[in-house]
């Protein structure tokens, strides 16, 4: 599989803790990720534009193919060791017609959503996923 690059908010709590659960799960050299805001990002992929990247995470394929928030999460899930099968609840009908409004309110409320899964002290940790669900 060649390597396919994630750009998130770099800014966003909730963004940082799912970049921070990804890269240990990622296949090797299956993905990269990139903060929008960073240089790295703009000199290698001008071609996604930073207001984009702020409303919703993008991911550049190797053949430059762009997909942009639930419509890039099968894709990421394909590149994680052990959620490949997630990849597959996308092809499921009516799941098309949620994941871009379960997506959007999300990306709309990540900066709030994100103080929760960010909470310190608590021993709680809404992001702590070690292993894929069991069936």
């Amino acid at each position: 599989m060649e390597t396919a690059t994630l750009i998130y908010d770099g800014e966003c709590p909730l963004c940082l803790r799912a970049r921070d659960w990804i890269l240990p799960r990622a296949l090797p050299g299956a993905l990269t990720l990139l903060a929008c805001q960073s240089e790295e990002r703009r000199a290698q992929f001008d071609f996604v534009a930073e207001h984009d990247c702020l409303q919703a995470m993008q991911l550049v394929l190797p053949d430059g193919t762009v997909y942009a928030g639930d419509r890039a999460l099968p894709y990421v899930l394909q590149r994680l060791r052990g959620w490949q099968w997630l990849a597959h609840l996308f092809r499921v009908p009516g799941v098309s017609l949620v994941a871009p409004i379960a997506y959007r309110f999300i990306a709309r409320h990540r900066h709030a959503l994100g103080t929760l899964v960010t909470r310190k002290g608590d021993g709680a940790d809404a992001c702590d996923i070690d292993s894929p669900p069991s069936s």
